[in-house]
């Protein structure tokens, strides 16, 4: 009896199947921005510049004349590239190497001489004549019996006595106008690491001077272009 007369329990809290329960909403800490850090504007040219080996590469000059007939040049671009990258601010130049005087006037009488021959066979049987001689010497008359066979080996020599007197076999290296390697006494190239030694060697002398010289080289440069 005493059940009908009771209050019946309270009812739990109801809840949308699809919303969240609440949470209090918590602040977030302010945020601090730092201040910005101010910087000289222009570095000391000590900091600029990158300590180290390296930094004994500017302002010195490092020339490389190779023959350039003999098909160096492909070993020089190498070693240039290698000197810039191990002394930044290096100036690396490349030249062609000349032989001798006396070769280089061979090799410009060379081609007179091969178009003459060629020309002797051709046309050598009008040409005798026209120079008093009634009958053509011997070697004329083997060189007419194969006529192609003969323009294509004077040709040939001829291209290869050129080629010869053209080139030097030269691969000198100067650091600052002062040789540091020579392959015409060497009788090889350098290495790369030997080439490297060398001209870190050459550019931590005390002694070394580099104003006059890389003065010479600009103008040179100039006066080529």
């Amino acid at each position: 009896m005493d059940s009908l007369f009771t209050p019946p329990p309270p009812k739990p809290p109801s809840h949308r199947p699809n919303q969240p329960p609440h949470i209090p909403h918590q602040q977030r800490p302010p945020v601090v921005v730092p201040g910005t850090l101010d910087f000289p504007s222009q570095l000391s040219p000590l900091l600029q510049k990158p300590s180290g080996l390296g930094a004994v590469g500017y302002g010195n000059t490092v020339e490389i004349n190779f023959c350039v007939s003999c098909s160096f040049k492909g070993t020089a671009v190498t070693m240039k590239k290698m000197l810039e990258t191990a002394f930044p601010g290096l100036d690396v130049v490349l030249a062609n190497y000349p032989p001798p005087a006396p070769k280089r006037l061979l090799a410009k009488v060379v081609p007179v001489a091969q178009m003459g021959v060629i020309g002797m066979i051709v046309a050598g049987d009008r040409i005798f004549p026209m120079i008093g001689i009634a009958h053509p010497p011997a070697w004329f008359n083997s060189l007419r019996a194969n006529r192609f066979g003969s323009m294509a080996s004077t040709w040939l020599i001829g291209n290869f006595l050129q080629s010869y007197l053209q080139s030097s076999g030269a691969f000198e290296v100067l650091c600052n106008g002062q040789l540091v390697f020579s392959k015409l006494k060497e009788g090889r190239f350098p290495g790369e690491i030997e080439l490297r030694d060398l001209i870190s060697k050459t550019l931590t002398k005390p002694s070394i001077v580099t104003g006059s010289y890389r003065s010479s080289i600009i103008s040179r440069k100039e006066i080529s272009t």
